[in-house]
């Protein structure tokens, strides 16, 4: 499809006037590409013409612009976006956007206080970045009042400072501290936040009937709830499943590896069950079969053999990769800090990657002096080479679906602006990514966490490279902030 009239209404108008030449009437060109559209089932040669940080034109047709970029023999997919990312520093953005990824969001931790948290992060990112109000840290507000965390997978160290079982964590609120978490959320939801966020397994104090109340609120204001559930395994999740449907409160249940363990075949039934008989709930997974997560948090409280079905030996040091040993889990947890939690089967991991569905999400924490879990940074590639391309458990579209438009419908219907991402569409949000199906593949081990995902030549967030030709453009910071208003 051309350029529309009114661009080139303009481009005559200024190529008439005196001592004009005719403008190139794209900023970028992306040329010769395999087209991948899941929201609309395109799969075709296009030309892709972008102008202004959108898409203006998808032809059949050669088209000229100011800069045009031979992309044969790739797929030029939409951006991918990642509904689970800790990691929020202009690191470990960068790092995602090697994996393909132009939006990043966390929303099972998320942030409070919120507005500040967007304010700090203006200006340093290479993509779209957003997060939820977070359960953990309004709760830790209203037991430590001006503490505010901010971001809890970032500014542990202020936690960690209230010394072992912190009353934010491990203690019952009262009607004071109720009415105070009830307050930062909603002020939260008030500045712009992207939903509610739950670690409820990280605040193992909060009752049945203080998750019930935060559930209503979420309810009220017509906003999903995202929720890393109390325990592991099938009764939690139909614990969580049961409040949903009893405060008509939308679901989105992170994590569903993990959570479900070894439950996974009832867990994926029950869900699908529960979307049959009208919830709205969804779900995502990351491919990998180990875990991971802060040592010294509230879900290592005593009893956390039993909760995770792993002992000391399953757990890794992240900065050294030594497993632990009783000693060693104590000492490391009086310290803080991130371990690899050995826990899932890749069998159960592979049937929820394959389930229609299912989202692709990262869980991603951030990488300290470059260490910590590889799904920070191979998670999308991973899915693309090892589980679509080698072991072939879905196809390229299914796979590119669950990292696109899923995700974008999860959130469009109370956040507008995702109704112009994760798709190739005229108007929509110039995000894009292209890649190689033939080598596209993740790189990042446990033992180097951070190396690049390969075969992912160029990332565009609002039509401006943040990946050109494989490598990183250093300078690039198009990301703009994800919020429910402006």
């Amino acid at each position: 499809m051309p350029l529309p009239l009114r661009y080139l209404a303009l481009a005559f108008l200024l190529s008439s006037l005196p001592g004009c030449s005719p403008p190139s009437p794209y900023d970028v060109v992306l040329a010769g590409g395999r087209v991948m559209d899941p929201a609309t089932g395109l799969d075709a040669l296009r030309n892709i013409g972008i102008a202004g940080g959108k898409i203006v034109a998808i032809s059949e047709e050669p088209l000229a612009g100011k800069e045009i970029v031979d992309v044969s023999g790739h797929v030029v997919a939409p951006g991918f976006i990642d509904l689970h990312a800790h990691g929020q520093t202009t690191g470990d953005l960068q790092i995602k956007a090697r994996d393909g990824v132009t939006t990043a969001l966390d929303l099972e931790a998320g942030v409070y206080p919120v507005a500040e948290w967007y304010r700090e992060m203006e200006g340093t990112a290479p993509i779209h970045y957003g997060a939820t109000v977070g359960h953990i840290a309004a709760r830790f507000e209203a037991f430590h009042p001006g503490m505010e965390v901010g971001h809890w997978a970032i500014n542990r160290a202020k936690i960690a400072r209230l010394g072992a079982r912190p009353a934010g964590a491990n203690q019952t609120a009262g009607e004071e501290e109720l009415r105070a978490i009830g307050e930062a959320i909603r002020e939260g939801l008030d500045e712009g936040a992207l939903g509610i966020g739950f670690g409820i397994n990280y605040t193992p104090a909060a009752t049945p009937s203080e998750i019930e109340s935060i559930f209503r609120i979420a309810a009220e204001r017509k906003v999903p709830a995202f929720v890393h559930t109390r325990e592991f395994g099938m009764a939690a999740i139909a614990e969580t499943i049961a409040l949903a449907r009893s405060t008509g409160t939308a679901l989105h249940i992170v994590h569903v590896g993990s959570s479900a363990i070894g439950d996974m075949p009832e867990v994926l039934q029950l869900i699908d069950e529960s979307q049959a008989a009208g919830m709205d709930i969804t779900t995502e997974v990351y491919p990998y079969t180990a875990a991971s997560t802060a040592l010294e948090s509230a879900m290592f409280n005593l009893g956390w053999q039993d909760n995770l079905k792993i002992d000391y030996g399953d757990l890794a040091w992240a900065a050294t990769g030594e497993r632990l040993t009783e000693e060693s889990f104590e000492r490391y947890r009086k310290q803080g800090g991130w371990v690899i939690i050995y826990m899932m089967k890749d069998e159960n991991v592979e049937r929820a990657i394959a389930r229609p569905g299912v989202m692709i999400a990262s869980d991603g924490v951030p990488f300290i002096d470059g260490k910590g879990h590889p799904r920070g940074a191979g998670t999308f590639a991973r899915v693309l080479g090892h589980y679509s391309r080698e072991k072939k458990l879905l196809s390229l579209m299914d796979a590119l679906a669950k990292m696109t438009i899923l995700p974008a419908r999860r959130l469009e219907g109370h956040v507008p602006m995702m109704k112009d991402k994760g798709r190739i569409a005229l108007g929509a949000d110039a995000d894009i990514t292209v890649f190689d199906p033939a080598t596209v593949r993740d790189a990042a081990t446990f033992d180097a966490p951070t190396a690049p995902s390969e075969g992912i030549p160029h990332v565009l967030v609002n039509g401006e490279f943040v990946v050109r030709d494989g490598g990183l453009v250093q300078a690039a910071r198009p990301g703009q902030p994800v919020k429910t208003s402006p």
